[in-house]
């Protein structure tokens, strides 16, 4: 240590010395400062070397004064910043954390110290001025003549700024007041007279200095640390008559208190000495003993007695304190918040939009350091609400006023809040940065509320359709109860509870006004749903072979198994017995290898089954499952049989058609966790989530300082604690021992007549208690426990009227009596055989009335029966099925197979009387059908007479399918009413699409039939999506060329939209016109066949399909060509209901005779035909119910 001393002294000796005001430097000057650089690299975890140089002030008395006069020597100026940028480094950054061992501490504070002092030394404009000349020249180069070393100068010129910036002002030493200058407000001034501040609002608006954002963003926020947005706003403009009033009341508060202070003391002064003032005892208050108190004082003193007068305060342990506030505020020099009001509103004009742009793109893109998004989060706060109180203008903050921005600060605060739960030793640091995010989202909040207020009616709008976002989705609304859960005054300061108090009031008042405004609101609902499990079905049955052929197969397999079991050369090495890759473990596995050898066996395969045999007996030894290892050729050949012999279960492979649909399935049912759904939104409801006591008792924690709380806390606190205790009815929720302690104490204020609010909300709750006292007198009791809403309700209702209100109340005691009648009854009826013995001893039991679950459970408890499952009852219904039952089922299904109900016929003839569900299952098992959409019950409906164009009318049989009885019947009358309404809004569009006929044939002779295919098929596509998924949502029409896109501006085309149903989108909120959610599939399909031309289709397949082969006919590119729409048009005529059996016949022997390659479609849209077209020959149209989506979900940046 004494020769690095030695070394740093030589060291710093030959830097130079400062003559006057001139500093001269020695000839290696610029060696010597690489070595205090190379020094710096290398000390200990003490950093005795910047302690070292700290203590010398090389930074003051050396390396500013090269700063200042050398700055021509270019190696050298790089050189001194370098090592500027390192001594100023945070101690944060040098030792990680603040350290808790005292030695290692105590380093950290003399650490501290010196950074404290370099930030003084900064404090003057000529050091400031020659960055910025620096900074200046550097940015004057243009990215071609920029070389690496410029843009490093650049950085490390930054850096510099914002570790001085960094350092914390030393309260003890400054012991500044406001409006007074400190070391931080000179430093800012030195920025200013500098053009520092000109430079950064360069950096901040130039798109090609992005690259810089994230270090002018940390400077900036460092420069705004101890200012309050609100005050900075207001500064130059004289006192506000608001601020004025503050001031007044605050001052007659302290008025009010001193006053009451002398008159205590006053009071306390007697008339004879203080020797003479007696002793008295206090009636009704006794001591430790049964007598009654003894006091030694003066009456004027009786008080403030208390028993835990004299008692020593338990010590708080240190992990259970709670949490200091960190931030300080104070109002600088009056030229310093001149200064910085400026350079806000110049920032957010200019700068505010493109800076927080970048920055989130480099937060996005993950090119910041950890933790940068805190810096983005503050100046989202701070600037949002300089912009609220100067002059509002949104469009200064819009890059920041959007869905997204409201998302990316809720996932922040979310995801510090599980941080701040999982990692316990930085639980402090996560909870700060969780209180930036909360500024940050109560911002946000703040600034949409003031849109609402704006004149101009597109910010209004622009602010509904955000909160029309906000109120709709579930994490929003969920966000606040969780964080007022998991709120911890440990980690927490009062700041962050009086943050979240205020955010909490403020959105509870804009949902409040936006439930009034829209009558009735949808809102997003999700709830948890059980993962389910793969299905496996097993087969119990290997094969169908009888003993006969089994006892033949094996005579002809038994001499070539005995000449392989002889044979010495069967190897076994390459036969492996289990699936390596298989996720079943290897130990499990056995059966399936016992299957594999009965395979080998019955096709024949005898030294294959032999060697798997043998494998198998390796890998598998325990037990000799496969045979013991001494095992004789004989015996192997009696385990064969055996296992050829025997009934192995199979898993049942999945149809090789079907095995993408079940895998997707699968994936499906794997990742559908959460079901989401929605709900309308009752307003009251979710202000029923609040009345719990964890909340309740925030509010009380907060409320315990309300001298120090502003009057809108204040505010805030009483009209939440009225929400609960009026707008609820659950005054009772408050009746708590401390809080009437708190309430006495606010009454007993002298200056009590400036809480107005409060001391009237006090008195509502305390007369509210009184008079439920006066009829409950375990009122008083109940004041020493929190309370939950069913304790709430007990309370003010009557004890048990909780348990006589719900349908599962207690169970009414057993008496002796009824326990020896229900001894008695069963054993009397135990060993009778017929009726259930449960059931007859109810029906003996009318005194109390029972239930078969308490009687059961009262008879295991007395010992009479061992277990529950004794008295299962005994099963009324047929769950197996006989052999002539299937046969009886197989019958009815030929019999009524051609009817319209089939299901129905069935149900009504069979002799077993079972449930639908049951019967579906049997015909699915037995193959007679292959999905159950084929037993539904089937109406036959005319279409209304369509006029064609040559005055010709036809009518066309379309089949609808109705869903099943029992959906039917389990449907209330509201969506009974709704199918109907759908049925009339059917045939009302039918007639509308008929009457479009005529605007479809003047559109096509304009050219636009194109269009008029591309509208059709997004029908059709609609109506197979709503028959798939079951719900019906607006769908827009989107066009993807050109073609498309003029067609929808055509005035012509959008009237036949009209005449169709189709929706026009809502004036500048929507772009695309919509399918309507409330058309159904069977709809959709009419109007999509109604654009069809039926009169030039019929002549095309009329026509002769051309030869390939024969010159001047068509090639089979242009046979590719013709074929495809062919098709097409033939599935959405099969869909719609307007092809006969015979044609349709036709036109599949066509179809599967075209070449293969010619019947692979490019178009999703013919693959979803094809699928529609199944499903429409096999009448599975259905009738969905609506769902209505009454929130729009427009994620749009304002």
């Amino acid at each position: 240590m004494d020769m690095m001393n030695c070394e740093l002294l030589a060291t710093c000796s030959a830097l130079g010395y400062l003559e006057g005001g001139t500093y001269h430097k020695e000839p290696d000057c610029l060696e010597s400062v690489k070595d205090l650089i190379r020094y710096l690299r290398h000390e200990d975890e003490t950093r005795d070397v910047r302690q070292q140089l700290g203590a010398a002030q090389i930074l003051q008395s050396d390396l500013l004064p090269i700063l200042t006069q050398h700055r021509q020597d270019k190696p050298l100026f790089d050189a001194v910043i370098r090592l500027m940028v390192n001594l100023t480094q945070p101690a944060l950054l040098c030792f990680g954390s603040v350290p808790k061992d005292p030695t290692v501490r105590h380093h950290f504070l003399q650490v501290l110290t010196h950074l404290q002092a370099y930030k003084e030394a900064f404090a003057s404009e000529k050091a400031f001025g020659v960055l910025s000349e620096t900074l200046y020249e550097l940015l004057q180069l243009g990215w071609e003549d920029r070389q690496e070393e410029d843009s490093l100068l650049i950085e490390r010129i930054l850096l510099l700024v914002r570790n001085i910036l960094h350092v914390p002002a030393s309260l003890e030493q400054e012991k500044r007041i406001d409006d007074d200058a400190s070391i931080h407000d000179r430093l800012l001034w030195a920025i200013h007279l500098s053009g520092m501040d000109d430079l950064l609002l360069f950096l901040s608006s130039s798109s090609a200095e992005q690259q810089w954002s994230l270090h002018v963003l940390e400077i900036i926020s460092l420069m705004f640390r101890d200012q309050k947005p609100e005050q900075l706003a207001g500064v130059g403009q004289g006192r506000l008559a608001q601020e004025r009033s503050t001031d007044v009341a605050e001052l007659e508060v302290l008025r009010q208190r001193e006053v009451a202070e002398k008159r205590a003391r006053a009071l306390q002064r007697g008339n004879r000495h203080s020797r003479f003032g007696g002793s008295y005892v206090v009636q009704g208050l006794k001591s430790i003993g049964e007598r009654d108190v003894v006091f030694h004082k003066g009456l004027h003193n009786l008080q403030n007695y208390s028993s835990d007068l004299g008692k020593q305060p338990r010590r708080v342990p240190k992990r259970r304190q709670a949490a200091q506030e960190l931030s300080v505020h104070r109002r600088s020099v009056l030229n310093v918040r001149l200064f910085l009001r400026d350079f806000c509103s110049e920032f957010l004009e200019n700068c505010y939009n493109p800076l927080m742009g970048a920055v989130k793109d480099h937060l996005l893109r993950e090119k910041a350091q950890q933790h940068d998004e805190t810096y983005y989060m503050w100046a989202m706060a701070f600037f949002m609400a300089f912009n609220r109180a100067a002059a509002f203008r949104p469009g200064f903050v819009s890059e920041t006023l959007s869905i997204r921005t409201f998302h990316f600060v809720e996932q922040n605060l979310t995801n510090y809040y599980e941080m701040m739960l999982t990692d316990r030793k930085e639980a402090a640091s996560w909870a700060r940065r969780m209180h930036l995010a909360l500024k940050a989202y109560q911002e946000l909040l703040a600034t949409v509320n003031e849109m609402d207020m704006c004149p101009d009616d597109a910010v209004r709008e622009s602010s509904r359709i955000i909160k029309n976002n906000i109120f709709y989705m579930m994490e929003y609304r969920e966000l606040f109860l969780a964080l007022f859960r998991k709120f911890d005054e440990r980690y927490h300061p009062r700041s962050f509870l009086c943050d979240l108090v205020e955010t909490t009031h403020l959105f509870l008042k804009m949902l409040e006004r936006f439930c009034r405004s829209r009558g009735n609101l949808m809102v997003q609902n999700k709830r948890k749903k059980r993962k389910k499990k793969k299905k496996v079905q097993d087969q119990g049955v290997a094969f169908s072979h009888s003993p006969e052929e089994l006892e033949a197969m094996w005579s002809a397999l038994a001499e070539r198994l005995l000449q392989c079991a002889q044979e010495p050369e069967l190897s076994v090495d390459s036969i492996i017995p289990f699936d390596a890759a298989s996720e079943v473990p290897v130990e499990e596995q056995r059966v399936e290898a016992m299957v594999r050898i009965q395979d080998c066996l019955v096709a024949g395969q005898a030294p294959q089954a032999l060697a798997l045999l043998r494998s198998a007996r390796e890998v598998w030894p325990e037990g000799n499952v496969f045979g013991s290892p001494v095992i004789s050729p004989g015996e192997e050949m009696q385990l064969l049989k055996q296992i050829l012999c025997a009934t192995l279960p199979r898993q049942q492979e999945p149809v090789e058609g079907d095995a993408e649909e079940e895998e997707e399935e699968e994936e499906e049912e794997e990742l559908q966790v959460v079901q989401v759904s929605e709900k309308e939104f009752k307003f009251l409801d979710y202000l029923k989530r609040f009345a719990c006591s964890t909340i309740v008792r925030a509010y009380v924690l907060l409320l315990r300082s309300y001298r120090q709380n502003s009057a809108h806390t204040n505010h805030c606190i009483a009209k939440m604690l009225h929400r609960l205790a009026h707008d609820l009815g659950m005054e009772a929720l408050l009746f708590q021992l401390s809080l009437f302690c708190l309430f006495n104490q606010l009454l007993s204020d002298p200056a009590a007549a400036a809480y107005k609010e409060l001391v009237t909300f006090a008195k509502y709750i305390l007369g509210k208690f009184f008079a439920l006292a006066a009829v409950n007198q375990k009122a008083f009791v109940e004041l020493l426990f929190w309370k939950n809403t069913s304790v709430v309700r007990e309370m003010t209702q009557g004890y048990g009227s909780l348990d006589s209100g719900s349908s599962s109340h207690r169970a009414p005691v057993w008496s002796p009596e009824e326990e020896a009648q229900l001894q008695e009854l069963y054993l009397a009826h135990k060993d009778v055989e017929g009726p259930d013995v449960v059931e007859t001893i109810l029906a003996h039991l009318k005194a109390v009335p029972r239930t078969r679950k308490q009687v059961i459970h009262h008879l295991v408890r007395m010992g009479l029966a061992d277990s529950v499952k004794d008295f299962q009852r005994k099963g009324t219904q047929i769950v197996l099925w006989t052999e002539d039952q299937e046969l009886e089922l197989q019958r009815l299904f030929e019999e009524f197979q051609d009817s319209d109900d089939v299901l129905g016929h069935i149900m009504k003839n069979i002799t077993a009387k079972r449930s639908r569900a049951r019967v579906v299952d049997k015909l699915l098992a037995l193959g007679l059908v292959s999905e159950r959409r084929q037993l539904h019950k089937k109406r036959r409906k005319k279409l209304a007479p369509s006029s064609m164009q040559n005055g010709e009318e036809s009518q066309r049989d379309a089949w609808q399918e109705d869903p099943e009885e029992e959906e039917e019947e389990g449907l209330p009358e509201s969506e009974g009413e709704e199918n109907e309404e759908d049925l009339l809004a059917g045939q009302v569009q039918g007639s509308s699409s008929l009457s479009a006929e005529n605007l479809r044939q003047s559109l096509c002779q304009d050219g636009l039939s194109a269009p008029l295919l591309w509208l059709q098929s997004s029908l059709i596509r609609a109506a197979d999506d709503r028959e798939e998924d079951g719900c019906s949502q607006a769908i827009p029409l989107v066009p993807l060329t050109e073609e498309n896109e003029e067609a929808m501006e055509n005035k012509q085309f959008q009237h036949l939209l009209r005449k169709l149903g189709i929706r026009a989108p809502c004036s500048g909120q929507e772009t695309f016109w919509r399918i309507p959610a409330k058309l159904s599939s069977t709809q959709l399909r009419r109007v999509a066949a109604s654009l069809s031309d039926r009169e030039n289709e019929e002549e095309r397949e009329e026509e002769p399909e051309p030869n390939p082969g024969v010159p001047g006919e068509q090639s089979p590119s242009e046979e590719h060509q013709v074929r495809a729409p062919r098709a097409l048009s033939s599935a959405r005529k099969r869909k719609a209901g307007l092809v006969s059996p015979k044609e349709e016949a036709t036109g599949e022997e066509e179809w599967k005779s075209a070449p293969k390659k010619q019947q692979l479609l490019d178009s999703d849209e013919e693959d979803t035909d094809e699928r529609g077209g199944q499903a429409a020959v096999s009448g599975t149209l259905r009738i969905r119910k609506k769902k209505r989506f009454l929130v729009e979900d427009e994620d749009e940046d304002y």
